[in-house]
C-alpha cells in the first residue's frame, strides 16, 4: 500500500549513514521480537484463551496502518527523532517534545523489563547464577555494544535477530507437524483447545490481552528512528517497511495460534509458552532449545531498544527539549551521555529484583502497554496533519501512503475503539488513566522547560 518515488538525498547533519538495508530491516524485526512474544504471548493465552487471536488481528492492523504513516514521515525526513519531530512540526513543539519522552520512558521500561526476562528464563535452565546477576551482567554487556558505534551495533542486531527468525520458523514447523498429528511419538490435540472454551473471559479477557498484545508489538516503529543512520533512507525505509510489517504478523498470529491450540489457558506451562509446546510436542531438548533462543530474542530486542531510546534522548536534546549535554557524539559519532541514561533504569531494576525477587518483571509489563497507543495514535495524526499540508503545498514526496486519507483515520478509529474497549474493563482502565496521567505531566515539564529555556536566552 506504499508507492515509492526517487527524490534527492537529504543531508542529516551529524548523523552517520553506516546502518545496512538489511540491517535496518533486522532491527524492525529485533526490536519488536521479543519479550512481548516470548513471555507476552502467555500471558495474553491466560487473559483470553484463544480469543486472544483476535486482539492479535485489530493490533496487528493498527500496526500496519502505523508503519505505513510512519514510512510515509520517516522517507520525507529520516530524524533521529521521528514520530516526535514529526508531531513537532504538525502539532507543535510541546506535543513533539511530549511524544519523544514518552517514547523514551516506555524504552527504558521495555530495556529493564527484557534485561530481567532474558535472565529469568536462562536461570530456568541454568539455574547458577541468580537472575540478578545475570540481568545486571546482560546491562554491562549491551551498554558496551551501543557505545561502540552503529556499524558494529547494526551487524551484531542483524545476526541476533535472524537467529530467532529462524528459530521462530522452526517452531511454527514443528507446531503444524503436532496440530496435523505428524509427530510419532505425540499425541495431536486437534483443534480441540480451540473450539471447546474459544472466550473463556469473555470481551474483558479480550480486552486485557490487547494491552499484553500492543506492548508486544511496541517497538517495531524504532526502524523510522534508526532510518537517519541508514545508507539511502528514503528506499531503506520502504524496503524495511513492508518486510518487518509481513513478518511480524506471521511470526506472531502464527506463534500464537500453535500456542493457544496446545496450551489451554489454565496451562502452567504458558510461563514459556514456547517451551510449553515443544515439550508436549516431545522432542528431546527442544524446549531447553528453544528457552535459550528466547533468551537471545530478549536480548535482542533490548540491544535494539536501547538504541531506540539513546537517538530519542539525543534528537531530544537537539532541538532543546531535553539537556543539551544529551546531544554530544563520542568518538564512534554514538551520543554516548544518552546510551548512559537510557541504560541507568535497567541497571536499577537489577537491584529492585535482588530486594524484590519475581515481582519486578510483571509490574514492568503493567507499565508500558497503553503507552503505545499514544505514540501510535501521534504518529497518525500527524502523517494526516502533514500530508494535507503537503499536498497543498504541492510537495513530492519519496514514499507515498495509498488510500490517504481514509486509511489513516481507518487507523485512528480502531485506536478508538481500542481506547473503548480498554476503559470497559477494570484492569485496562486503571492502565490507562496512569498513562494519561503520566502523559498531563509530561506536557507540564516540557512546556516549563520551554518556557524557561526561553526566558534564560532573553528576546531575540
Amino acid at each position: 500500500m506504499m508507492t515509492t518515488k526517487s527524490a534527492t538525498p537529504r543531508p542529516q547533519g551529524r548523523a552517520v549513514h553506516s546502518m545496512k538495508p538489511r540491517q535496518l530491516t533486522m532491527m524492525g524485526l529485533g526490536s519488536a521480537i521479543g519479550a512481548g512474544l516470548f513471555l507476552g504471548s502467555g500471558a495474553g493465552v491466560q487473559a483470553a484463551g484463544p480469543a486472544v487471536l483476535i486482539s492479535y488481528l485489530v493490533a496487528g492492523t493498527l500496526i500496519i496502518l502505523v508503519m505505513w504513516a510512519l514510512g510515509e514521515m520517516a522517507a520525507a525526513n529520516p530524524n533521529s527523532g521521528a514520530f516526535s519531530v514529526y508531531a513537532e512540526r504538525a502539532l507543535g513543539n510541546t506535543a513533539g517534545a511530549t511524544i519523544g519522552w514518552l517514547w523514551w520512558l516506555q524504552l527504558v521500561v521495555v530495556i529493564a523489563a527484557e534485561a530481567l526476562g532474558a535472565a529469568a528464563l536462562l536461570f530456568s535452565v541454568w539455574p547458577v547464577i541468580p537472575v540478578w546477576a545475570l540481568a545486571l551482567a546482560f546491562m554491562v554487556a549491551f551498554t558496551g555494544i551501543n557505545l561502540t558505534g552503529v556499524r558494529n551495533f547494526g551487524e551484531f542486531e542483524f545476526w541476533f535477530a535472524l537467529l530467532k527468525v529462524v528459530a521462530i520458523v522452526l517452531f511454527l514447523a514443528v507446531g503444524a507437524a503436532l496440530l496435523l498429528g505428524l509427530l510419532p511419538d505425540a499425541a495431536s490435540p486437534g483443534l480441540a483447545t480451540l473450539t471447546s472454551d474459544f472466550a473463556p473471559q469473555g470481551l474483558g479477557g479480550v480486552a486485557s490481552a490487547l494491552f499484553i498484545v500492543i506492548f508486544a508489538f511496541g517497538g517495531t516503529e524504532i526502524v523510522s528512528v534508526a532510518a537517519a543512520e541508514t545508507e539511502d533512507p528514503e528506499r531503506s525505509v520502504a524496503s524495511a517497511i513492508r518486510t518487518v510489517v509481513w513478518r511480524i504478523l506471521v511470526f506472531y498470529i502464527g506463534s500464537v495460534f500453535v500456542i493457544a491450540a496446545v496450551l489451554p489457558a489454565t496451562s502452567e506451562s504458558l510461563a514459556s509458552p514456547f517451551a510449553g509446546v515443544l515439550d508436549a510436542a516431545r522432542i528431546p531438548g527442544a524446549g531447553t532449545a528453544i528457552t535459550l533462543v528466547a533468551v537471545v530474542a530478549l536480548l535482542s530486542a533490548l540491544n535494539a531498544n536501547l538504541y531506540g531510546a539513546s537517538r530519542m534522548a539525543y534528537s531530544l536534546a537537539q532541538r532543546s527539549a531535553a539537556p543539551r549535554f544529551l546531544s554530544r557524539l563520542g568518538r564512534a559519532a554514538v551520543p554516548v551521555p544518552a546510551v548512559w541514561l537510557s541504560v541507568a533504569f535497567g541497571f536499577i531494576a537489577t537491584v529492585l529484583e535482588l530486594l524484590f525477587p519475581e515481582r519486578v518483571l510483571p509490574a514492568l509489563f503493567q507499565l508500558v502497554g497503553s503507552t503505545c497507543l499514544v505514540v501510535w495514535g501521534s504518529a497518525l495524526v500527524s502523517q494526516l496533519v502533514l500530508r494535507r499540508r503537503a499536498d497543498r503545498a504541492g510537495l513530492p514526496m519519496p514514499l507515498r501512503m495509498k488510500g490517504f486519507p481514509g486509511l489513516t483515520i481507518l487507523g485512528l478509529i480502531l485506536l478508538g475503539l481500542i481506547f473503548a474497549v480498554g476503559f470497559s474493563a477494570e484492569d485496562s482502565r486503571l492502565q490507562l488513566f496512569s498513562t494519561f496521567g503520566l502523559i498531563a505531566g509530561i506536557a507540564l515539564a516540557c512546556a516549563a522547560g520551554a518556557r524557561f529555556s526561553k526566558g534564560t536566552r532573553g528576546p531575540e
